[in-house]
C-alpha cells in the first residue's frame, strides 16, 4: 500500500543536526540558483498564489501556494502569517506545512513542517539576490525587524559576503535585545542603532517586519549609501509595503516574481516598466548583475511557490540519506479501486 512520507519539526532538527546548519543553507543556496537559473516555463507551471484575510482585525493571511513540474510531481504550501502570534499564542508570525503530490496519481508522496523551510528559504533567496547584486566591499548588514526572519536572514548574509557588523533596528526593543542570544553562529560585532543610523551606514538591509497595510515605509529613505542593497522581504498583503517609494525610484528593482511582486510586495508603488529583470533572469545571465553592483539595488522578495518547491526537493533528499521522517498510510488505497468501502470495517 503506498505510504506518505511524513517530516516533522524533530526530523528537520535532524537533518540539520547530521548535516549542519551552514551546509544546509549553502545547498539552498546553491539549488535556488541553479533552479531559477535553468526554470523553464514550459515544463513547469507557477500559479500566483491566493489565500484569505484572517483575524479578528484582518491583519493575517492564510494562503497556499502551488508548483507543477509537469509530469513528475506537485508541491504546495500552504502558510498562514498571524503577526499577533508571538506576543498572544507565544507561536510563530509564520507558519506552514509544505505537501508533494504525484504529478500522474496525484498521490501525498511527502508531507513536511514548512516553518523552518519557508525561514531558510527565504534567507537563502536574499543570499542569492545579494551574492549577485551587493557592492564588493559590503560588510556592514542593518536588519530592519528582528524577529524569527532576521535569524535565518543575517545566516545567510554570512554565506555570501564577510559580515564584519550587524545593525539592529525593531520597533519591539526586546527584540533587538534578544537577536544576539538567538544568533550563536554570528561572529560579527552587533549594535542596536536608530533607524536613521542604520540606514546612512549599512552597505546591506533586510528588512523583514510587521508592519500593517497602509503603515509604512519602515525606513525614513534620507540617507541611504549610493551603493546599498535591500533585500525586502516583509510585503505580502495588497497596501503593505517596507521601503520608501523614493529608495525604489533611485534603485534597479528586481522581484523575484513579477506578476505577484506587483500584486503584493513592493513593486506595488511601481509600475511594470520601472523593474529591470526578475530574480530568475539575473540568475540565468549573472553578467546583466555588474553594472549594478556599486549602485543602489532592491531585491522584491514576496516568496513564492518555486522557492518551497526547490526546499521540499532538498528536505527530500536528506530525509532519504539519513533515513528520517515516518512512512504513513495517510490516504485510504481500498482493496477495490472501485469501492471505497472495500476492506474497510465498512465493507458489505
Amino acid at each position: 500500500m503506498p505510504e506518505t512520507l511524513v517530516i516533522d519539526q524533530k526530523d528537520i532538527s535532524e537533518i540539520i543536526s547530521r548535516v549542519g546548519k551552514d551546509v544546509l543553507m549553502d545547498r539552498v543556496i546553491d539549488a535556488l540558483f541553479g533552479t531559477f537559473a535553468t526554470w523553464n516555463g514550459a515544463q513547469s507551471k507557477l500559479t500566483p498564489r491566493a489565500g484569505f484575510v484572517t483575524g479578528e482585525d484582518k491583519t493575517g493571511v492564510l494562503e497556499w501556494m502551488p508548483f507543477q513540474a509537469v509530469g513528475t510531481c506537485v508541491t504546495i504550501k500552504t502558510v498562514s502569517y498571524s503577526p499577533h502570534n508571538p506576543q498572544v499564542f507565544g507561536f510563530p508570525t509564520i507558519l506552514g506545512t509544505i505537501a508533494r503530490y504525484d504529478d500522474e496519481t496525484g498521490r501525498l508522496v511527502a508531507l513536511s513542517d514548512g516553518v523552518l523551510p519557508t525561514a531558510i528559504r527565504t534567507g537563502a533567496a536574499s543570499a542569492v539576490a545579494t551574492k549577485l547584486l551587493a557592492s564588493e566591499d559590503s560588510s556592514v548588514v542593518g536588519l530592519v525587524g528582528n524577529g524569527a526572519q532576521s535569524v535565518t536572514q543575517i545566516h545567510a548574509m554570512t554565506r555570501v559576503i564577510p559580515v564584519k557588523k550587524v545593525l539592529l533596528f525593531d520597533v519591539d526593543p526586546k527584540a533587538s535585545q534578544t537577536f544576539r542570544e538567538r544568533c550563536p553562529f554570528l561572529q560579527a560585532e552587533v549594535e542596536i542603532v536608530s533607524v536613521e543610523q542604520l540606514e546612512a551606514e549599512a552597505d546591506v538591509i533586510c528588512t523583514a517586519t510587521s508592519v500593517e497595510v497602509g503603515q509604512g515605509p519602515v525606513l525614513p529613505g534620507k540617507q541611504f549609501r549610493d551603493h546599498v542593497h535591500v533585500n525586502a522581504i516583509g510585503s505580502d498583503l495588497p497596501g503593505k509595503t517596507e521601503l520608501p517609494l523614493s529608495l525604489l525610484k533611485s534603485s534597479a528593482v528586481f522581484p523575484d516574481n513579477l506578476a505577484q511582486a506587483l500584486r503584493e510586495g513592493e513593486c506595488q508603488q511601481l509600475q511594470e516598466k520601472d523593474t529591470v529583470l526578475d530574480i530568475m533572469a539575473l540568475c540565468a545571465d549573472p553578467s546583466k548583475a555588474v553594472p549594478h553592483k556599486e549602485s543602489r539595488t532592491v531585491f522584491d522578495s514576496t516568496g513564492f511557490a518555486l522557492e518551497d518547491h526547490v526546499m521540499m526537493d532538498v528536505i527530500l533528499e536528506l530525509a532519504g540519506r539519513y533515513g528520517v521522517g515516518t512512512r504513513v498510510a495517510l490516504e485510504h488505497f481500498p482493496a477495490d479501486a472501485k469501492n471505497p468501502y472495500a476492506g474497510s470495517v465498512l465493507d458489505f
